[in-house]
């Protein structure tokens, strides 16, 4: 039973937090520099500052050794070559005030920087060293404008946002106008307000063994959201799939939802009020999170002492049971038909 939970679990495409559990395989060439540029900007602060620390020290331990083995051919390291004695020996280095690697990675990380300290500088001895510190500069200047464009893009990239993006715990079946809906709540906890919202589902049914994975359906399911305007996110609302003629699941009753393998992935899209930028938040509902035969409790109430709307998050996936037909939409229409003497009656075969 314990094998059978796990395998359960591990069949969800999308997880709750709206990260995909999909890993793809491919045996076409990868670009390694922009999937690692990606990979920056996905990953979290400390391993991009990580990153960012040793391309640089990577950068000036490398032009710090060019510069020394150039110093090192021309003999700049001898005893009678050192800074000190250069003037006795009229002898001109690569590099002055130069006395070993240490100095060498100092001029590198001087390059780099333009710190400038003014001691260390390139003479006209050796043409090495002066085509060295120009390839450095060009290297350095494409590093740091890569670095700023990944700052850049985890800066302004709207992904803490969704964080506040909340969905129910579990979707709801229930009656409304005598029609069988598909119910699940959204709710955003921040104060700035998300603008042109829109919501989407879709259903994704498959037969999967232990390893493979067979007659993989999607389909995209019409949802409505009642209690806003799509132009504006005023509190959480529902997000309501008529169960008609066109849905998928209009042959599908209570028995059959507890022995199928089905999952409702549901995405919220919408524009950052304060920054203009697009906003996408995703979960999912497996048929273990789909409740038969309930309705979401109210959560949102005024309060008069305040004389403001009162919104209650903790009850955002509250729900108690209602009164539910356990027949298959198709059936309760035929049955309806049936009773009101219809001469057509729905094919519910």
């Amino acid at each position: 039973m314990r094998s059978k939970i796990v395998r359960r679990k591990y069949l969800r495409a999308v997880f709750k937090s709206g990260e995909f559990n999909i890993y793809t395989k491919t045996t076409k060439n990868v670009k390694i520099f922009s999937n690692y540029f990606f990979l920056l900007v996905e990953t979290r602060w400390r391993w991009t500052l990580l990153n960012f620390f040793a391309a640089f020290t990577c950068n000036w331990l490398f032009f710090g050794f060019v510069y020394w083995f150039i110093s090192y051919n021309h003999d700049d390291f001898s005893e009678n070559h050192l800074p000190p004695y250069q003037n006795n020996f009229n002898f001109t280095p690569c590099i002055n005030n130069i006395y070993g690697f240490t100095s060498t990675f100092l001029f590198s990380v001087e390059v780099h920087t333009t710190v400038a300290y003014g001691r260390r500088s390139i003479t006209l001895e050796c043409p090495q060293t002066i085509i060295a510190m120009c390839i450095q500069c060009i290297l350095s200047s494409i590093f740091q404008a890569i670095m700023i464009g990944i700052l850049f893009a985890k800066l302004t990239r709207p992904r803490g946002r969704t964080k506040t993006i909340l969905f129910s715990k579990y979707a709801v079946i229930n009656m409304r106008n005598d029609k069988f809906c598909l119910i699940f709540r959204v709710g955003d906890m921040r104060k700035s307000r998300i603008l042109n919202i829109e919501t989407k589902a879709y259903l994704i049914r498959l037969n999967a063994g232990d390893s493979k994975v067979e007659n993989l359906e999607q389909t995209e399911l019409t949802v409505v959201v009642d209690e806003c305007e799509s132009t504006f996110f005023l509190w959480p609302s529902t997000a309501v799939h008529v169960i008609d003629e066109n849905s998928p699941l209009y042959r599908l009753s209570a028995a059959d939802l507890l022995c199928c393998k089905l999952e409702i992935l549901v995405v919220f899209e919408g524009i950052i009020e304060s920054t203009g930028q697009p906003v996408q938040a995703r979960s999912s509902f497996t048929e273990h999170d789909i409740l038969w035969g309930h309705r979401f409790v109210s959560m949102v109430s005024f309060n008069f002492d305040k004389k403001m709307y009162d919104v209650d998050f903790s009850k955002l996936s509250e729900v108690h049971p209602v009164d539910t037909p356990l027949c298959s939409p198709c059936e309760y229409a035929e049955l309806v038909a049936l009773f009101e003497d219809e001469n057509e009656l729905p094919d519910c075969e």
